[in-house]
């Protein structure tokens, strides 16, 4: 069984650019939409993702919080160009930036189109109690916050949150370290 232990946090400044090591393009769509799995339709959410030159399918538990089941295969390009043409809401695009921080990998989402503005950190960790060190370009954690999952994002963009919702006021400060 596979097993994703991440947390999330938004990213305040630019700081982070100039430690970027590597960037990928990605376009990702799903093949059920939040309503589904926020009514218990469904328990994971079934993602297409196109990450420069290959293509994946996604099968992640839908469960709030740091750690859930994950199932990633790799997929034909073509394959996965149809694929997206069946899914449901949007395309979440965006530019994926690797950051190296204290021995650790950050991923920094930097989204596009309908999900322009957000820029989004995450870690993977070993644990849900791993500690790691806070990066000062690092904002408020947002792991449990279900509007900044990816799957949200495609059903209802950053474009369409209201002014309270784009402020974060519902997420609490990122910890010194984790």
């Amino acid at each position: 069984m596979g097993l994703e232990i991440e947390r999330k946090f938004l990213v305040r400044g630019d700081g982070w650019r100039h430690a970027a090591q590597r960037v990928v393009p990605m376009a990702q769509g799903y093949l059920n939409d939040v309503g589904m799995v926020d009514r218990g339709d469904m328990r994971a959410s079934v993602r297409v993702r196109i990450e420069g030159d290959q293509a994946f399918l996604n099968i992640k538990s839908r469960e709030l919080g740091a750690r859930r089941q994950e199932f990633e295969y790799p997929i034909p390009l073509e394959d996965a160009h149809a694929l997206l043409a069946l899914c449901v809401g949007g395309l979440v695009v965006k530019r994926r930036h690797y950051v190296e921080h204290a021995g650790r990998v950050w991923e920094i989402d930097e989204f596009e189109g309908d999900n322009a503005g957000l820029v989004v950190a995450e870690i993977e960790l070993e644990d849900v109690q791993a500690t790691f060190e806070k990066p000062d370009w690092l904002g408020p954690e947002v792991t449990d916050v279900p509007r900044y999952y990816n799957l949200a994002l495609a059903s209802r963009p950053f474009s369409q949150w209201r002014d309270e919702e784009r402020q974060a006021n519902d997420v609490k400060d990122a910890p010194t370290c984790c």
